[in-house]
């Protein structure tokens, strides 16, 4: 049964032109690089967290211990630095979150690259201030830091919703799952590139990894500004309403497993030939009442809370469980964004032949309960490590990345909404935004139940909320 839509695919992505592949590589590195600066923080935290302390005291001759501890340090023990290193998380992601239900809404009111270029270049300025110009300086304070990270929170929320509408405009239905599925590997990507850049330069200082990462993210700003087309209608390309109306089950859902949809009245106007038709946006109420969109943003809440733990802690974890170098535990965290690559790949296809998305995101979060009991009892041995961690990442990552980016856009281009493009950024903007409120909360929890429980607890913590996702998805 699934043949005929494999050959409906192979037709359209014949039709791809070399614009398809420049917006599909311009939106991947652009948010890759927004997520290889949030990566550097979560990199060069047991760097930070020694310099906000009094351990950081023989690294001067020249003023005494008390005069150090005036001038440069925070915290009295290394344990309160921690916390105040997962409040900073919780900080930026609530941040994000609110940013995120905004720039959809922006999104689909201004011009895309507009908005995504400033989101980069802006955020890049920040995290300089942030992690650069801050120890240049030597000038600590825990209200400057966080109120730098509620901003760069904000600023960076503008790249998600904005891409991925972006790249919605361009890719149709057909292989969604696969081309999403590879694409949404940007943000694993990001983090490979974000642990690499800091391991190769922590040797001369943590505020070196901030300045390079901020360096590369503005660069890529300028670019995007200049060379981002932000839907086929620029050029006078036919736009991908036009594609998808050659497939005879256009109309049919691959979110649920609805079968009857003709019927269904779509409430804007799709172009005819190459005009480009002006259409109303949506309003943020009415696209939360699109069906699908409350179920799988809660479900992705539960899911980013995980997803992004592992983020922001492995490396530290590795390091404070193990006892590994710093620089070791930030290339070993590597695996588990590379099994989410895959993973995210590996199952967009797999819901592609399906048609259904859903039953192959219940089956991996599953598997995913059973990975991370496998992973909470990993030895201390790194080869062991990196393989359970990469299995892990294939099972919480790939679903993951589905949810943000595939089921965002079948989300936001339902027959209710057909033909209008201004319903996709909010869309996403709600999912994600709903995501990073879990993450949000999930930060501090963890930061909260390590110092109280132990490691162990923390893995308990995550299979109850793979669990509460599992669930949710069947509702989706």
């Amino acid at each position: 049964m699934a043949w005929p839509h494999i050959f409906q695919r192979g037709a359209l992505l014949s039709r791809f032109s070399h614009h398809h592949m420049v917006v599909f590589l311009l939106t991947f590195f652009s948010y890759s690089l927004l997520h290889a600066s949030r990566k550097t923080f979560s990199n060069v935290k047991v760097s930070i967290s020694k310099q906000w302390t009094p351990s950081a005291f023989n690294k001067s001759t020249e003023l005494l211990p008390v005069e150090i501890w005036s001038s440069n340090h925070l915290f009295p023990s290394a344990e309160e630095a921690t916390l105040f290193l997962g409040m900073l998380d919780t900080i930026f992601l609530f941040s994000y979150a609110v940013g995120l239900f905004i720039s959809g809404i922006v999104g689909d009111r201004l011009n895309l690259r507009w908005v995504l270029s400033f989101g980069m270049c802006s955020s890049a300025l920040v995290v300089f201030v942030f992690g650069t110009l801050t120890e240049w300086l030597h000038f600590y304070n825990k209200g400057l830091y966080c109120s730098l990270w509620i901003v760069n929170g904000l600023l960076q929320s503008t790249g998600w919703p904005c891409v991925v509408a972006v790249m919605g405009n361009w890719f149709g239905k057909a292989g969604r799952g696969v081309v999403f599925g590879l694409w949404s590997a940007c943000a694993s990507v990001g983090n490979i590139l974000g642990a690499c850049l800091a391991s190769s330069v922590l040797q001369y200082g943590y505020e070196y990894a901030f300045l390079v990462t901020a360096a590369v993210q503005f660069a890529g700003g300028i670019i995007i500004f200049f060379g981002l087309l932000v839907s086929p209608e620029e050029i006078g390309i036919p736009g991908i309403e036009t594609e998808d109306n050659f497939e005879e089950d256009s109309h049919r859902p691959l979110i649920n497993g609805a079968e009857n949809e003709d019927e269904a009245e779509p409430n804007y106007s799709i172009q005819e030939g190459n005009t480009v038709t002006q259409v109303k946006a949506i309003s943020f109420y009415q696209a939360c009442c699109l069906p699908g969109v409350i179920a799988y943003s809660l479900a992705y809440a539960c899911l980013k809370l995980v997803n992004y733990s592992f983020f922001f802690w492995l490396p530290f974890y590795l390091s404070n469980n193990f006892g590994w170098k710093e620089a070791e535990a930030d290339q070993l965290s590597i695996w588990y964004d590379v099994g989410g690559i895959i993973g995210g790949t590996l199952q967009g296809f797999i819901s592609d032949m399906l048609q259904k998305r859903a039953p192959v995101l219940a089956l991996s979060l599953l598997l995913a309960i059973g990975s991370l009991v496998g992973y909470s009892r990993s030895p201390n041995d790194k080869s062991i490590n990196a393989l359970l961690m990469a299995v892990t990442g294939f099972f919480i990552g790939g679903p993951s990345n589905m949810i943000s980016s595939a089921i965002s856009a079948d989300l936001g281009r339902q027959e209710l909404i057909q033909g209008s493009s201004e319903a996709l950024a909010t869309v996403t903007g709600i999912v994600d935004g709903t995501g990073s409120i879990g993450a949000a909360v999930g930060q501090y929890l963890v930061s909260l139940i390590q110092d109280n429980l132990g490691w162990m607890w923390v893995f308990y913590f995550f299979i109850l909320m793979l669990s509460k996702g599992d669930s949710l998805c069947f509702l989706g």
